[in-house]
């Protein structure tokens, strides 16, 4: 199983990214999937989640109204469009994977099944 995550980049605050994180070697429309991230110096932080069905997603506190997350099951991606960034959005941002039929709620507790190498986003001016 592989997932690579693209998308990332400098980005001046209140700027856009759409980070992108293509999975393979699995049926991702039975996994929910989500996004983690991590700055420097910090711990890991959920970020967002969607359930296998696409139905739910849950947000951070932090990102939510900012942050939309997607999946498309057909090519295996899920997407995370990341809106009014901020200095503290600076992180290295990983896909995660959760089990097969979980939760979002599960997977933002941490349970995954696959993480990514990730992709690091950098707000500044």
């Amino acid at each position: 199983v592989q997932l690579q995550a693209s998308g990332g980049g400098l980005v001046q605050p209140g700027g856009s990214l759409r980070l992108s994180c293509v999975v393979s070697g699995i049926n991702l429309s039975i996994y929910p999937v989500g996004w983690f991230r991590q700055a420097p110096g910090k711990e890991r932080e959920f970020a967002a989640t969607v359930t296998w069905k696409g139905s739910g997603t849950y947000y951070a506190d932090s990102v939510k109204g900012r942050f939309v997350i997607t999946r498309d099951n057909a090519k295996g991606t899920v997407y995370l469009q990341m809106n009014s960034l901020k200095p503290e959005d600076t992180a290295v941002y990983y896909c995660a994977v959760g089990e097969r039929y979980g939760t979002g709620p599960q997977l933002r507790g941490g349970a995954m099944t696959y993480r990514g190498e990730g992709t690091l986003v950098t707000v500044s001016s």
